[in-house]
């Protein structure tokens, strides 16, 4: 039964059926408040209504603070996870109800994102929104929609081919030598990724437990494709790790990642190379590991790469010594 009611300068629309939760709603008119009514009522004789009455009362806000406590400390990228919700809870979406999420609201989003951000960011931001948003229609019960999927995606740029030539590493090497760069850490880490291929977060995570300077191996237990690998060690790279000390914390590079890009920034500029990121010396480690391995399946067990799609945005050879292979 529907009952609509005027308090103060609004009207309150109840709805008691039996079999379901009452249902409360206030409107500046009568008119909607009996049109919200019949609506709920409707729904119910069919058997498909589903109460919005949790999604009403939950802001963005909240929902994003359950996300960080419930979901975000079971990843493995937890803690960077939660930095990003933090920032989107400054946003002024946050403050809307879970019903008011919606594509126009997240479109909104992602046209002031595209300005002070790069595509790439953005559609990470938009596919987490979604993830977030899914968590809460199928853990959470909020019968909500996921407008994500409705709205346009920023077109993703090219992706970076960047690889360092000899001299380019050379002068990145130079810019941490001690004389120019007092974290000792710095100038090996760029050796051991440009010899390995191996990621900034593995490269960080690595473990002495894990390093067999014997075997020439490195151990990943964790990766980024949710397997672990076994990384071959060159013999520049051995010489590399033989020379570092020993961290009390059993890191070989005792060093967080906030610390470590701001030295690398600093680093390539010292170096007049401002274009270059620590990601490109995976592209060029993976380049110049493909001129020494001909078993494209040896390469990816170096990589990491499930897919040959993905390992192939990673290696950049030229023509010219493609040519040479030709005879």
């Amino acid at each position: 039964m529907a009952s609509v009611r005027k308090r103060s300068n609004k009207w309150q629309a109840r709805v008691t059926r039996k079999g379901y939760p009452a249902e409360t709603k206030t409107f500046l008119t009568k008119a909607d408040a009996e049109r919200w009514s019949r609506q709920l009522e409707s729904e119910m004789d069919r058997g498909s209504f589903v109460s919005r009455a949790e999604a009403e009362r939950m802001t963005f806000f909240e929902v994003l603070d359950l996300y960080m406590k419930e979901v975000s400390p079971t990843k493995r990228s937890g803690k960077d996870e939660i930095i990003r919700l933090k920032a989107m809870q400054r946003h002024k979406m946050a403050r809307l109800r879970m019903t008011a999420i919606t594509a126009k609201a997240i479109g909104e989003y992602r046209d002031e994102r595209l300005q002070n951000c790069k595509a790439g960011t953005v559609v990470r931001e938009l596919g987490m929104l979604s993830s977030i948003i899914n968590h809460c229609i199928k853990e959470w019960g909020l019968a909500i929609q996921n407008p994500v999927s409705q709205i346009r995606k920023p077109a993703m740029p090219q992706g970076r081919d960047r690889v360092l030539s000899e001299s380019e590493e050379q002068r990145l090497l130079e810019a941490f030598t001690p004389i120019k760069n007092r974290n000792h850490y710095m100038r090996p880490m760029v050796i051991v990724a440009i010899e390995t291929a191996m990621r900034r977060g593995e490269i960080l995570g690595l473990q002495w437990e894990h390093v067999n300077l014997k075997k020439r191996t490195a151990y990943l237990p964790i990766t980024k494709n949710g397997e672990p690998r076994t990384i071959p060690l060159s013999s520049r790279a051995v010489k590399t790790i033989q020379q570092m000390p020993r961290s009390i914390d059993g890191r070989v590079f005792a060093i967080n990642a906030a610390a470590m890009e701001t030295c690398f920034k600093r680093g390539r500029e010292r170096a007049l190379l401002p274009d270059i990121h620590f990601h490109d010396l995976r592209h060029t480690a993976t380049t110049r590991l493909a001129g020494k391995l001909s078993n494209i399946l040896e390469l990816s067990a170096i990589t990491g790469h499930k897919e040959l799609r993905m390992l192939k945005r990673y290696y950049h050879p030229k023509a010219e010594d493609l040519a040479k292979k030709l005879g």
